[in-house]
């Protein structure tokens, strides 16, 4: 061997017996406090699943006396879509006296505006113009109107009835879709 590496030989065996002879003792105490602050972003490879609810329309002809409703709900699990049409009976009886009208009918499509309103029948009797009785107009209907009150109230259609009929629809189809909102908001 060489005189160098005898040397370093040497002082590597020497440095470990030195160290081997002191221990070194160290005492500490830590304290850490961490704080933490991040962000996360989220990246959505696709739309989430949605109820689309269709349009009811009548065929854009403003000939048709009917209504579209139509109402989605979506959550993450269940999505409803529903609707209806409601025929609007008002206008069902306006399309029918000015049919009547058209065709040179105007004694009967008065007699349709009378059975169809007790706003209107009022209106006609204010005014001096009573509305048709049994194929008699004027005052000889006037007569017979006072003459027959209890039949003529009976064969009158009540505004209030026939409204009582649609807010029942109404109140029907709102009630099922409050219902469809808190079935989905429970869930």
């Amino acid at each position: 061997m060489s005189m160098k590496w005898q040397g370093l030989f040497l002082l590597t065996l020497l440095s470990f017996a030195v160290s081997a002879q002191e221990p070194i003792v160290t005492e500490s105490t830590t304290t850490s406090t961490v704080t933490t602050n991040g962000s996360m972003k989220t990246k959505v490879e696709s739309p989430p699943p949605s109820a689309i609810s269709p349009q009811i329309i009548s065929g854009g002809n403003s000939d048709l006396c009917t209504v579209g409703v139509a109402g989605a709900v979506q959550t993450q699990i269940l999505g409803i879509s529903m609707g209806t049409t409601i025929t609007e009976e008002n206008c069902v009886t306006l399309k029918r006296a000015k049919t009547l009208y058209d065709m040179g009918m105007k004694v009967a499509a008065v007699s349709v505006m009378c059975a169809g309103s007790q706003q209107v029948f009022d209106a006609m009797m204010n005014a001096g113009t009573p509305c048709p009785y049994n194929g008699m107009i004027g005052d000889a209907a006037k007569e017979a109107w006072e003459a027959d009150q209890l039949t003529a109230e009976v064969t009158m259609v009540d505004d209030a009835e026939e409204d009582g009929g649609l807010n029942e629809k109404r109140n029907k189809g709102a009630g099922a879709v409050a219902g469809l909102f808190g079935l989905l908001l429970l869930l």
